[in-house]
């Protein structure tokens, strides 16, 4: 006899459901579902595939010139205008709030390490709550961060734990302005890639790609303070002693974002715990 086709709800399986109720992964539903439905924009199933491939050869193109000219110029605040245009006009108000959210997550991170550790160095500032706080340097902010802590990182623990400061304020991202396209944030970044490689010196570029190499440092400083081994299932296996000079950006930007997530969600539910 031949098999019957499945009927009624396994004939559709609700992979996305699925997705945002997969208990193994932390995060809140309303957060898994933002990021779900992000994915699920028409520009992420038939521009993404098609516009990574030639972004990240575009960025290797731009990089090399730039290597080759004898003059090293940046244009910080060209760059910073490009990307909110761009954020403004043509990506979806979705996809700019979880942009958002992550300079607002790391932030979080890296202060939970310096308040629970002898770090002899003042709190990251670098909160935005609005596209606009995008601008005014704040990628390369968000990437110094990161070298900032771990350089003057002090790992003797310091009293119990404070889980203080793990809020996400309210965030604008200016949903109400209308825009020409409504991107996905994956194919956000292989666009926003091109002015960042533009902009800033192959040094710059360089060194904030690499910054996203210090994500399972930052793991195994966090599993250490809370003593909790979870956060090391999202480690990478990348090593940070290592330079990587053919990394496929957008990609690694995205899995930072959110394996930042998962990480910060953690600290939330440690701290309703305790």
């Amino acid at each position: 006899m031949s098999e019957q086709a499945p009927s009624g709800p396994l004939a559709d399986p609700p992979m996305w459901d699925a997705m945002v109720r997969d208990p193994a992964m932390p995060l809140e539903p309303e957060v898994a579902r933002m990021v779900t439905d992000d994915q699920r924009q028409w520009t992420r199933t038939w521009i993404y595939p098609v516009l990574r491939p030639v972004s990240r050869v575009l960025a290797l193109v731009i990089v090399a010139l730039k290597r080759l000219t004898p003059v090293r110029w940046t244009a910080h605040r060209l760059m910073d205008r490009l990307c909110l245009w761009f954020l403004r006009r043509f990506v979806s108000p979705l996809a700019v709030e979880l942009l958002i959210r992550h300079f607002v997550i790391e932030t979080n991170l890296l202060n939970f390490i310096v308040r629970n550790t002898a770090t002899a160095i003042d709190p990251v500032a670098l909160r935005p709550v609005n596209l606009a706080g995008l601008g005014d340097r704040a990628v390369i902010e968000h990437d110094i961060n990161v070298y900032q802590v771990l350089a003057a990182l002090d790992t003797t623990r310091v009293g119990p734990l404070d889980f203080s400061d793990l809020d996400m304020p309210p965030l604008d991202p200016e949903a109400h302005r209308f825009r020409l396209l409504r991107l996905d944030i994956q194919t956000a970044l292989c666009l926003m890639n091109l002015p960042f490689a533009a902009c800033l010196t192959p040094d710059e570029y360089r060194r904030a790609v690499h910054s996203m190499r210090f994500d399972d440092s930052i793991l195994a400083i966090l599993a250490d303070l809370t003593g909790d081994p979870v956060f090391l299932r999202w480690q990478n296996g990348d090593l940070s002693i290592r330079a990587d000079s053919n990394a496929d950006v957008p990609h690694a930007v995205y899995r930072h974002a959110v394996v930042c997530e998962y990480a910060h969600a953690h600290l939330v539910r440690l701290a309703a715990n305790r």
